[in-house]
């Protein structure tokens, strides 16, 4: 849609809600309808903690130690994903600073590369790589919720379903009526995540300092044979356990200092979450045994089972509240990058409209929901994800070249915070490895994972780069943003002056 359309629709949708917000408030003007700095420090590491650890702590122990063979060597891929995550994390840092807009990643490719790869990452992310991970997250949490009440019955799949959805539906609710209290919920979430890890701490600790510490001796010895080009899937699992610090740059525009919080933020929050997944590691290898935890199909239960015994319930009730707090930071971050790609125009104009009350972005968070819930029904999320990580990968490669290319583009750019330069070059080697090693170990996955995102292009080229559209298609979809803006009670976000 041309700007001039865009700026003259915005005018009318805004003149039609001004009748709504008339029929509460004579003098509207005073209330302007922008989404508010209402998140600090806290509030950041809340984020970052409570999207970083959902589920990947609880499944991806078994993927490591499946790729490395020993309890050493898995134990050092931790620290190294630890690592080389805190790494992207900064310059994540850095981009967000120097282009302090909320969208993240989306953000930054529209103001670096163009319209065609912001649209193409927004696009796969919405349809299937961030909406896959919330229908996983959904589903362990639901399996887990439920798991203390059939013991070593069956679930129905009917019930995750169910539950599944309504958590959703909940976290979906929150989201759309109150940053506030969803910043708060992130937080307790958080605090609650991170205190039933340290019960599996303390309890592993325990029978350590007791003596029970016999699967640390000979601890690189391979416990099963493992060939070396596996390794590189070992840093694949362990990835994607620190996967989430993404999320922080996307909310950018409803920070408080954001030059201060993001990096601080950042630092803070990794540290924290490496140091918890090395101590529940070497916890979970007290009590477990490499072979058990290759044979386990949750290493959190098992280890409850045989440490709290009938108060094996709270490491279920852990990792639920883990999944949970990662939707939530899934979403709330996500509707911002999804609000942001609408005000540039690659996105249909209603998404980048907040509610004039709640000042929060209704109708992107409400754009995951049905998407979220075909993929509990009917899809099978798991293969999804394995599609979209070669995509996902690129992506992050072609961000992080940002930083070398504005540093040699743009070398006066104001940067609030600023990384060595080595660090984006490390990590971009890193990506490309990682992309190399999947095109060689999972050729097909790689091509449907690319072909899914080439789909978005005849989408951007019948959406987005074909001006002359019809009077009938045009006047259709303003008919049906304004039904929405009456229904929603959501306008366009006004300009803001901070």
């Amino acid at each position: 849609m041309k700007q001039d359309d865009r700026e003259s629709s915005s005018r009318d949708l805004e003149h039609q809600t001004g009748e709504v917000c008339s029929l509460k408030s004579s003098k509207p003007s005073r209330d302007r309808v922008v989404l508010k700095r209402q998140i600090g420090l806290w509030g950041c590491i809340a984020l970052v903690v409570g999207a970083v650890i959902g589920s990947g702590i609880f499944i991806s122990p078994k993927g490591i130690l499946r790729n490395t063979g020993s309890v050493g060597l898995s134990l050092l891929v931790w620290v190294a994903c630890g690592v080389l995550s805190t790494i992207g994390a900064l310059c994540y840092a850095e981009l967000g600073t120097m282009i302090p807009r909320s969208g993240g990643d989306f953000t930054y490719l529209l103001e670096s590369f163009g319209a065609v790869p912001a649209f193409l990452r927004i696009y796969t992310l919405t349809i299937a790589s961030r909406t896959g991970t919330c229908a996983i997250l959904m589903i362990t949490a639901a399996t887990y919720l439920t798991g203390p009440f059939f013991g070593e019955c069956t679930i129905p799949r009917v019930l995750i379903q169910l539950l599944g959805t309504t958590v959703l539906a909940t976290v979906l609710c929150l989201n759309s009526v109150s940053v506030p209290w969803s910043n708060r919920v992130q937080i307790v979430f958080s605090i609650a995540k991170v205190l039933g890890l340290v019960i599996i701490i303390i309890a592993g600790f325990v029978l350590l300092i007791q003596g029970q510490g016999e699967n640390f001796e000979n601890a690189f010895t391979p416990v099963i044979d493992v060939p070396p080009e596996r390794i590189p899937l070992a840093f694949y699992s362990g990835l994607f356990a620190y996967s989430g610090w993404q999320y922080l740059p996307c909310v950018t525009e409803e920070m408080i200092n954001p030059s201060r919080n993001i990096p601080l933020g950042i630092i803070v929050s990794m540290t924290i979450i490496t140091v918890v997944y090395m101590m529940v590691n070497v916890a979970y290898y007290v009590v477990i045994s490499p072979v058990e935890l290759l044979a386990s199909n949750a290493v959190a239960l098992t280890f409850g089972d045989r440490v709290l015994g009938s108060w094996s319930a709270v490491c279920s009730l852990a990792v639920a509240l883990s999944c949970i707090g990662g939707v939530n930071g899934a979403i709330f971050a996500t509707a911002r990058s999804l609000m942001v790609s609408s005000q540039e125009g690659v996105t249909p104009e209603v998404l980048g409209m907040i509610h004039v009350h709640y000042k929060t972005p209704l109708p992107a968070a409400l754009a995951f929901f049905p998407i979220v819930v075909c993929m509990l029904l009917f899809g099978d999320v798991g293969t999804i994800l394995n599609y979209m990580s070669f995509p996902n990968w690129l992506f992050s490669c072609l961000s992080f070249a940002i930083i070398p290319y504005y540093r040699w583009k743009h070398p006066d750019m104001p940067r609030p915070f600023k990384v060595p330069i080595i660090l984006p070059i490390i990590f971009i080697a890193c990506g490309l490895f990682v992309l190399a090693v999947s095109l060689y170990s999972s050729p097909l996955d790689c091509g449907i994972g690319a072909a899914i995102t080439v789909t978005g292009i005849p989408v951007y080229l019948l959406f987005v780069w074909w001006e002359s559209k019809p009077s009938w298609f045009t006047n259709a979809l303003d008919t049906l943003t304004s039904v929405l803006q009456r229904f929603l009670l959501i306008a366009p976000q006004d300009t803001k002056s901070d």
